[in-house]
């Protein structure tokens, strides 16, 4: 098995020479003997789902297979989103789950992704390295039984849990790139006018890639808004958790700017709630937050972080910039909630007779530079380059470097997997943006 699979927050690697299904067998017997170990239950119940990649039927089969000759029950939900998959730990009050898939990246790769119970991730730091270890030195305890398989389709309780039955008179293109985040859009936009494109499941993403955050993936969906003058688009991720929104003049709206409106929309009628936000993000979600009487959080990026930080100080919702919204559900349990959104933003546009783009104007204050890579060889000697140029500003250190003036601000992060800088700057005006911009570019590439 090549270590090499076995990531931060996941399993991820290239099929079949990364990651095949003598990986996924060992992985299965490794996940249910953690599991077991974590639970100190005698029969643990795991929630298996897969999303629709040419290689992941044949991943989970091996996958459900090492989960039942270790012991447990699975709980076979067959083709599920990411969220499904949490979701479904939560209502079946199951001990663990995981989800083949490889989210947004290409047809080739494949993976898996963990939680235990309370739909809890696991990530490097609080199980992936011991889960790795028992799976690569092949020796695991000799269960007293073996496990059940027991199928479920969670997907009416699901939509039922976070669907909406309003009528919606707004005009909707969705777009789920040919992915497994498109066996749902129907029965959740049952009462939209919707259109929804590249919706037949093809393992081999024949349309895009299904990652929306690479601009060249949405030019068909921002097309098809212009085209049908529609109010909204909503581009869904390989996986279903992550969705970028599209106004009604083609523009795909920053994830900042939209967690801004819907944190407005929810400090409304629970004025003293918490908001969080990445460190990528843009001032004005702080300053929303703030101005409406709400706490805003900074967080590190990763959704392990930020679901164990919106569990430990209780904070309502939250989002990252790279289209990842997080929203606390039934009071205690805490994952992506991509339909939240869209219903907060289609009913808040009704509402107000306002388009996308008249409601988002109001948070357009600052000048975003987005996230730029930078392929480097010492990336901490940049990064501490940095910190001694601007060392008067007020720095910030929980996820790389972040350091803020009155009128700018600028990140830099240092890829985990990648020999990559990521920066972002932020101004009050676009020529000090682009100043300091290009400031900082001098320091990383001389």
């Amino acid at each position: 098995m090549n270590p090499t699979i076995f990531k931060a927050y996941d399993v991820r690697g290239i099929y079949p020479g990364e990651i095949n299904e003598e990986a996924a067998y060992s992985v299965g017997r490794a996940f249910a003997q953690f599991i077991a170990k974590q639970s100190q239950k005698k029969v643990i119940k795991i929630v298996l789902g897969r999303d629709n990649r040419s290689s992941s039927l044949s991943l989970f089969n091996e996958l459900k297979r090492g989960v039942i000759e270790q012991g447990g029950d699975v709980i076979d939900t067959g083709l599920s989103t990411t969220p499904m998959m949490y979701f479904s730990v939560v209502d079946y009050g199951a001990d663990g789950g995981i989800n083949v898939t490889a989210s947004h990246n290409p047809k080739q790769y494949n993976g898996l992704k963990f939680v235990k119970e309370m739909a809890i991730p696991i990530s490097e730091e609080n199980g992936i390295r011991e889960i790795r270890d028992m799976a690569l030195s092949n020796n695991f305890d000799r269960p007293e039984r073996h496990g059940e398989i027991i199928v479920k389709d969670p997907k009416s309780d699901y939509v039922l849990s976070f669907g909406n039955n309003n009528a919606f008179n707004t005009k909707v293109i969705v777009d789920t790139a040919n992915s497994v985040s498109g066996i749902i859009v129907s029965d959740m936009f049952k009462n939209v006018k919707l259109t929804h494109i590249f919706s037949e499941l093809d393992g081999n993403f024949p349309s895009h890639e299904p990652d929306p955050l690479k601009e060249e993936n949405t030019v068909s969906i921002r097309g098809r808004v212009i085209k049908d003058k529609a109010g909204l688009g909503i581009s869904f991720d390989g996986d279903g958790d992550r969705v970028f929104f599209i106004d009604e003049n083609g523009n795909t709206v920053s994830s900042d700017l939209i967690l801004s409106l819907v944190a407005s929309l929810i400090l409304k009628d629970n004025p003293k709630s918490k908001i969080l936000y990445d460190v990528r993000c843009s001032n004005i979600v702080k300053e929303t937050v703030e101005r409406l009487g709400g706490e805003a959080v900074m967080s590190r990026v990763g959704h392990s972080f930020i679901k164990a930080k919106m569990r430990s100080e209780d904070i309502v919702f939250g989002a990252e910039y790279s289209g990842h919204y997080y929203a606390r559900y039934a009071g205690k349990y805490y994952f992506e909630n991509p339909y939240f959104v869209a219903f907060s933003i289609l009913q808040e546009m009704e509402k107000t007779g306002k388009p996308l783009s008249q409601l988002i104007n109001q948070f357009r204050i600052y000048f975003h530079s987005g996230e730029i890579n930078f392929k480097v060889d010492d990336k901490e000697k940049i990064i501490e380059e940095a910190r001694k140029k601007y060392g008067d500003g007020r720095i910030t250190l929980i996820d790389g470097l972040r350091i803020d003036f009155d009128d700018w601000w600028f990140s830099l992060r240092a890829s985990n997997t990648e020999p990559l800088l990521r920066l972002i700057v932020e101004g009050k005006t676009k020529e000090k943006m682009v100043e300091k911009l290009e400031e900082i570019k001098q320091i990383i590439l001389n």
